[in-house]
């Protein structure tokens, strides 16, 4: 006799979903979104430790990237073991009070426990970034009901993540960075996740209470963080900002950006100038161009516009335009700073090498570089093509005077004066008689250079006897000195200027 056939077998046990594919999207989205916010915030907040590099930012893509493959992993082989219900909202409640809590112990442990900052930092990356990634397969899992549809479900969330992160990408870049304080995003993310895992459905009485738990340690964080070391006056896009006054002088001012003394000001004389490679530059430029005939001076870089303000009182009817990237320093320098609108110093809130492009050819007598992203002189800004436009838009008799930071071999140096010399005839150096080659015995100490380049010979000893008068402590150096003192260096292109690794055998956190 034959048995009668079988029922048909399913893929699997019928399930109940529980999570409807609008929830299940929202999930999704939501904490792919979460861990670009995170890590993009991250930069920022170990920019004024770590320095705004190329090191830091690989270390930071780096920690996330590991903590969203290692969270998709064990997020994937747990929800084949363990009910995704019970997952979720925990994943969400613990990685909330870490986001909350990340302001707080970054600049805590930067300020009394330095060498534990690396360790706090991936720690404060990894467990969020892990916990919010574990999301997508543990969601993936409940809307899995048929093998049928397994293409159609897991493409579906993978695309959701994905737009999710595009999102958090560009809402955190171009929204919130520009309005809001990096500590107040990460809170309010906190607190957002933290609410999220409450209405994930805790509904057991458990977990009602581990959400107010969840929820009073963010609101402590939050104001915990407000007493945190490293605060602010104001964030701006690039930098933590803060304006000291100096005890010693009434009208000082220091303009300190991610712990670095960028610019000295004397907000009623303009004329003061503190800084010994400010001084430099004011003689090389008083030099070159005696007496007090008014410029046209282009600067790269903003910064408290020290030399800018100096032009204008020492050559009146000089018109400077500057080339600052960040528009919260120039907020400073208005509101702060006493840079008012009829000195003559019209300023750009754009990229340098983007403004020199707009400058028309032969249009300037002076072009001033100071630009600094953390302790380096941005990449773009040291190249062979960038200084042909500097080139482009000096007069035949214009001046180009640049303030860096090397030390160590000063490998960076070195290959920036054979970048200048590739474009200019005449190039020098000014700096600590060490640093330039001219004192051999002493041991070099590093710090700022000022390099000077035009197409017209330089005066070095009529240089040598101002910066003498300026009581700088610094020599000039010209001709077979820069040459040897080069050496074999490489010219810098735009194809090729590894600037941050010239940099990182001995960087430092050095005060400018």
């Amino acid at each position: 006799m034959t048995p009668p056939p079988s029922p048909p077998v399913a893929d699997s046990p019928p399930r109940d979903r529980g999570l409807g594919p609008r929830a299940a999207a929202g999930l999704v989205f939501g904490t792919s979104a979460a861990v670009l916010v995170v890590e993009i915030v991250a930069l920022r907040l170990l920019a004024p430790y770590l320095g705004l590099t190329l090191e830091t930012s690989t270390l930071v893509i780096g920690i996330a990237l590991t903590a969203i493959a290692l969270g998709s992993w064990l997020g994937g082989r747990v929800a084949d073991q363990v009910d995704p219900h019970r997952l979720i909202g925990p994943a969400l409640g613990v990685s909330g009070v870490v986001v909350a809590l990340t302001p707080l112990l970054l600049r805590t442990t930067a300020e009394w426990a330095p060498p534990l900052l690396l360790l706090v930092a991936a720690v404060t990356l990894l467990v969020p970034g892990a916990l919010l990634s574990a999301v997508t397969p543990l969601v993936t899992k409940l809307r899995l009901t048929s093998l049928a549809e397994t293409g159609t479900v897991v493409g579906r969330l993978s695309g959701v993540g994905t737009f999710g992160a595009i999102v958090g990408t560009v809402l955190t870049g171009f929204v919130l960075v520009s309005r809001l304080p990096v500590s107040a995003i990460l809170i309010g993310l906190g607190a957002l996740l933290v609410i999220g895992a409450a209405l994930v459905g805790w509904r057991a009485r458990r977990w009602r209470r581990a959400s107010a738990v969840a929820l009073a340690t963010v609101v402590a964080g939050s104001l915990a963080t407000a007493f945190a070391p490293g605060g602010c006056d104001a964030e701006t896009r690039y930098h933590c900002a803060r304006v000291v006054a100096d005890p010693g002088r009434e009208s000082g001012r220091t303009l300190v950006l991610d712990g670095l003394r960028h610019s000295y000001v004397d907000v009623e004389d303009p004329t003061y100038l503190r800084f010994g490679y400010i001084r430099a530059l004011a003689a090389v430029v008083d030099t070159t161009f005696p007496g007090s005939a008014p410029l046209a001076a282009h600067h790269l870089g903003g910064g408290g516009l020290t030399f800018p303000r100096y032009l204008a009182a020492t050559r009146p009817g000089t018109r400077s335009l500057v080339s600052e990237i960040d528009g919260g320093v120039v907020r400073i320098d208005r509101q702060q700073l006493r840079l008012g609108a009829s000195t003559g110093i019209d300023v750009r809130v754009e990229d340098g090498r983007l403004g020199l492009r707009r400058l028309e050819t032969d249009s300037r007598d002076l072009v001033v570089g100071d630009a600094f992203g953390g302790v380096s002189v941005p990449w773009h800004l040291t190249t062979s093509e960038a200084l042909g436009d500097v080139h482009r838009v000096l007069k035949d008799d214009g001046l180009y005077v640049a303030n860096l930071i090397d030390h160590g071999e000063l490998a960076f140096a070195r290959a920036e004066a054979a970048t200048l010399a590739s474009v200019f005839e005449h190039v020098a150096l000014v700096g600590r008689p060490a640093d330039i080659g001219l004192d051999p015995t002493a041991s070099v100490e590093g710090g700022n250079l000022v390099m000077v380049a035009s197409d017209r010979p330089l005066d070095a000893p009529e240089i040598q006897e101002a910066l003498d008068t300026r009581e700088t402590g610094w020599r000039i150096a010209t001709g077979d000195t820069v040459a040897s003192w080069t050496g074999g260096a490489q010219v810098l292109t735009d194809d090729y200027a590894p600037v941050d690794q010239l940099l990182q055998p001995h960087r430092t956190r050095t005060v400018r």
